[in-house]
């Protein structure tokens, strides 16, 4: 019976082992992830694609942007994994700021991403599997919906959904997702995709609910 145990008591060790070594290899994994890959990861970042690290480097596509966002050249690092030298010497508010400026600074760049075709690319592929969703409304037949911002203005007002059979915009349903910014979609992107995909805007919808009473139309 001694023996027994002590075979248990190893087996119980050794499947410990194996379980400690595969739990690090996940966090390998979550360390080895860029922080792009990171960010849209996140819940709540659904709509985002992935920007393309050329895209980023490219200093023209980012004209006017070291304006409008704090701690510009710190969040740019943190963006493209650049090891900084304050990560030593900042505070942990300091950090949380450069992390903040870092989401918005990426949230503009990609309005500008997906406007090319290489982001056109990786949204439209997001739109064929329905990750920005349907539209709500029962006559557009779950028609898949766009995100579209109010604004192109950062702060101004949040990410919308847009339906291209009514032509009407719903706001998500998610709630992590009715808090992002529609500066990091802008005001062109659904429409300029949909010119490009012509074969993926659906028909006008015509059809309207119609009040009723015992079958009678209701005047107005």
């Amino acid at each position: 019976m001694k023996q027994a145990t002590k075979a248990n008591e190893s087996e119980t060790i050794s499947g410990k082992e194996k379980l400690d070594v595969s739990d690090g290899d996940d966090d390998d994994d979550d360390i080895d992830k860029s922080w792009v890959s990171w960010f849209c990861n996140q819940k709540g970042n659904e709509f985002f694609c992935e920007v393309d690290d050329s895209f980023i480097l490219d200093d023209s596509n980012l004209c006017g942007l070291s304006s409008q966002v704090a701690c510009y050249e710190y969040a740019l690092d943190l963006i493209l994994d650049v090891e900084s030298s304050h990560d030593d010497t900042f505070t942990d508010e300091q950090n949380d700021l450069v992390e903040w400026a870092a989401e918005v600074l990426y949230g503009l760049i990609h309005a500008r991403y997906i406007l090319t075709s290489k982001g056109m690319s990786a949204m439209l592929e997001k739109y064929m599997n329905y990750d920005f969703g349907h539209c709500p409304r029962f006559l557009c037949d779950k028609q898949r919906c766009l995100p579209v911002g109010g604004s192109d203005s950062p702060r101004s007002r949040t990410v919308n959904l847009y339906c291209p059979k009514c032509e009407d915009t719903y706001a998500p349903q998610s709630k992590h997702q009715q808090n992002i910014d529609g500066a990091y979609f802008g005001t062109v992107f659904p429409h300029l995709f949909l010119m490009n995909n012509e074969h993926l805007k659906p028909q006008k919808e015509s059809d309207s609910y119609i009040p009723r009473i015992y079958g009678f139309k209701i005047k107005k």
